[in-house]
């Protein structure tokens, strides 16, 4: 057993030989938060902690094997305590050892399993933590196959009997953009209603375009190699694609259950994104390939299968979802969203390209111009206003108008986990979450995991 960086508090000592029993914390608006993080392989883990919770405990246990994820997490902590700006003050508690999922079961300091990291293990790991009566607060995909959607299933059982919450860490519905896509939606004088659409148009389409070498918090971000294994962390038919699928439940069909037999999976295809030795050094910093990616690599390149596209019916709605990935974005530019949702009166788009500075943006396409300027400012005064306050529009030609998001609604990605974060701990609050949450979760899993297999059989 080892410790570094290590806070020992007698009564709570992760390494000491007393076991204390956990009292849950669902329904107690009194009790305080502890957090017990799990293998840390994937920067998100640290993301949830670049911000201090008020009825959260400022130290942070955590549990993994030894290696340089778990010090890159611990680095990144000690980052955000000694910044200039806003510093956090968590205090850090590591047991490092290759029992480190044992010793977390056994001992349990904490409330909440905080997990990011390789997918493979990640449904493992949350089954475990249910089965011990934690709660569990997930970076997406919970799962990246069918046996693990299987176990998925399974863990929101025992969830359920032992009064503990699942939930995975959908940042993307608190971005601004996207939140106003959504509420217009909602506007029958502006919007109308949703479409059925077809293949060609669906009602609702999502694109996400991600790049490999990106900045993180100011740094350029260091990828472990088993990130473009994707036996390891999934290919991106059920991994970024999570974020979308979810979008399309949550915008669509706003507080509605979903289930699963109103999925119709149409076709779904997948193809790689090629890396060069010198690409995949400036990315993971290995001078080589590693052994375990031997099978992905054709004439000494890296084929990393992290691109894909679905078609499918949600409620006989047509939907796509796709996801590509590139080496690296343009100076200047990063990754970008790209949506539409198509209403009988109007087509509701997000665009993040060189027009729009990079920056997503969202335009309302008139198709029923009757009275359509008077509606917008009333529903910008009205509705729109208690959303984000101060929004404006700009009518750019007789059928486009673009709306204007104040600055300060646009926080960016990163600063998106504190608010998924806060929300998680609001629903710990209250011993519950909305009911369309759960169902919603397997339905969204159930819907990535068919598009991979049918794009596998399609082969």
């Amino acid at each position: 057993m080892k410790f570094f960086n290590c806070i020992l508090l007698l009564g709570l000592c992760i390494g000491c030989g007393e076991k204390k029993e956990m009292k849950s914390i669902t329904g107690n608006s009194n009790e305080i938060v502890k957090l017990m993080t799990l293998d840390p392989g994937h920067f998100h883990a640290a993301l949830v902690h670049k911000t201090m919770y008020g009825n959260v405990d400022s130290t942070v246990y955590v549990f993994a094997p030894e290696g340089p994820e778990v010090k890159d997490f611990l680095n990144e902590i000690s980052t955000y305590n000694s910044r200039a700006e806003m510093p956090t003050n968590w205090n850090v508690a590591s047991y490092l050892g290759d029992d480190y999922l044992d010793r977390m079961i056994s001992r349990r300091p904490g409330h909440v399993m905080v997990v990011a990291g390789k997918n493979s293990k990640k449904i493992d790991y949350v089954l475990e933590a249910v089965k011990a009566g934690l709660n569990v607060y997930a970076d997406k995909p919970l799962v990246i196959d069918q046996e693990g959607f299987k176990k998925l299933k399974q863990a929101f059982k025992i969830a359920k009997a032992k009064g503990v919450m699942i939930y995975d860490i959908m940042t993307e519905r608190f971005e601004s953009t996207t939140r106003m896509q959504k509420h217009i939606a909602t506007l029958p004088n502006i919007f109308g209603e949703l479409i059925e659409g077809t293949i060609e148009e669906p009602a609702i389409s999502k694109e996400s375009v991600h790049h490999f070498f990106k900045y993180v918090s100011g740094r350029p971000l260091v990828r472990p190699p088993w990130f473009f294994d994707i036996n390891e962390e999934g290919e991106g038919l059920v991994d970024v694609t999570t974020h979308l699928v979810d979008l399309v439940q949550w915008e669509a069909f706003p507080s509605e259950i979903i289930d699963t037999t109103e999925i119709e999976m149409l076709s779904a295809k997948r193809w790689p994104t090629i890396l060069t030795t010198t690409e995949f050094k400036k990315v993971t910093g290995l001078e080589s390939f590693p052994t375990f990616l031997e099978k992905d690599i054709i004439d000494n390149k890296l084929n990393v299968f992290c691109n894909g596209e679905m078609n499918y019916k949600i409620r006989g709605k047509h939907a796509k979802v796709s996801v590509i990935w590139n080496y690296r974005a343009p100076e200047g530019t990063g990754d970008t969203h790209y949506s539409i949702m198509r209403g009988t009166k109007s087509n509701l788009i997000i665009k993040q390209g060189e027009e729009e500075n990079f920056k997503p943006t969202l335009y309302i396409e008139v198709l029923n111009k009757l009275n359509f300027e008077e509606e917008l400012n009333d529903a910008l005064t009205n509705e729109i206003a208690g959303l984000f306050p101060g929004t404006s529009a700009d009518k750019l030609s007789s059928s486009v108008w673009r709306i204007n998001i104040p600055d300060e609604f646009k926080i960016g990605h990163e600063a998106h986990f504190a608010q998924v974060t806060q929300n998680y701990l609001d629903y710990l609050k209250a011993g519950e979450m909305p009911q369309w949450e759960v169902p919603n979760m397997i339905t969204k899993y159930y819907t990535t995991i068919k598009a991979y297999t049918m794009a596998k059989a399609n082969e």
